[in-house]
């Protein structure tokens, strides 16, 4: 697989990565397997998918844990990043904490899930309003001088943050939600990362599974947190059925998959993107891989670009 880099910290990365969230946390929570998510990594990671993006706040603490297991043996091709900043409880109830203490602490206890001495990316999973960014930022460049983390990077941020940031410490990354049914980011976000030769990472890149075309109403289930979410109502996903069907139109052109439609729009948007997929199976993961070998035509873009806007918000 072709490789990009992770902004200026010298990382490079194959163009894309495995988020790996969903092995243990909000997606059908009750079909954990994790002998089988350990699978899905060592293959990943056999064909040049080597950066794994995980969170202290996945599970809570579960996710670090499989990946933990998965890495021995295998320290060496994998590029990791985890986050901190979010804090929760089983319902999804969300907080933040963003105090340079909490952040030391953080990246400590995730190293020991882990099981290595550091990570290669450490980000910022949300700003925490009640203390200013350039405290919690400069906690973050405190774990790169103290050997830590090799680089580290802001999830859902705002421009203005980001130039906050970058004149502490360089950003290596900014991850948000990009996809051909979310496209805020695209907006003001990813021309600065452009401008600024920071790496973009789009998490939920396959819009939640929503566009593969192979998610229905009946398959969320109550543990499931999309089912919380308004554009997982079976009224929202009716009417946002039209958005899939482009991306089918388009695929069946190409002979390939709507997942790989979806991925390879992304990585057509600039070269600092690197989308970051989640899945439990080897299957799918290789059908994502297999994205990087697609090329969209002029007349392709031109339908995706002209997509509507999807029924019901984010959250």
């Amino acid at each position: 697989m072709k490789t990009r880099a992770l902004g200026s910290s010298g990382i490079e990365v194959g163009e894309i990565g495995l988020g790996c969230m969903g092995m243990t946390h909000a997606y059908d929570v009750g079909s954990r397997d994790d002998a089988t998510s350990i699978a899905v990594i060592h293959r990943a990671l056999e064909i040049g998918v080597t950066l794994l993006d995980t969170a202290d706040v996945y599970g809570p603490f579960t996710n670090e844990e499989v990946i933990g297991r998965a890495l021995v043996g295998h320290r060496d091709q994998a590029v990791v990043a985890t986050k901190c900043g979010l804090v929760t409880d089983p319902s999804f109830t969300y907080g933040r904490n963003g105090s340079p203490d909490y952040v030391r602490a953080s990246c400590d206890a995730s190293l020991q899930r882990l099981g290595v001495d550091h990570v290669d990316l450490y980000q910022l999973h949300r700003v925490d309003p009640e203390v200013p960014i350039a405290e919690t930022w400069g906690a973050f460049a405190g774990l790169v001088e103290a050997g830590k983390t090799r680089a580290i990077g802001l999830s859902e941020v705002t421009v203005e943050e980001l130039e906050t940031c970058h004149v502490i410490y360089p950003v290596a990354t900014v991850q948000s939600e990009l996809s051909l049914w979310t496209r805020d980011w695209a907006v003001e976000v990813l021309p600065w990362c452009e401008a600024n030769g920071v790496a973009f990472l789009p998490f939920s890149p396959l819009g939640r599974g929503f566009l593969t075309g192979a998610l229905s109403a009946d398959q969320i289930g109550s543990d499931d947190f999309r089912a919380s979410l308004p554009r997982f109502s079976p009224e929202a996903m009716a009417a946002n059925q039209a958005l899939v069907d482009t991306v089918i139109a388009v695929a069946a052109r190409l002979g390939a998959t709507p997942a790989q439609v979806a991925l390879a729009w992304l990585l057509a948007r600039a070269p600092q993107v690197i989308p970051i997929p989640g899945t439990k199976r080897v299957s799918r993961l290789e059908e994502n891989v297999a994205a990087s070998a697609v090329v969209l035509r002029p007349e392709d873009l031109a339908d995706l670009d002209a997509m509507p806007a999807p029924e019901g918000g984010r959250y």
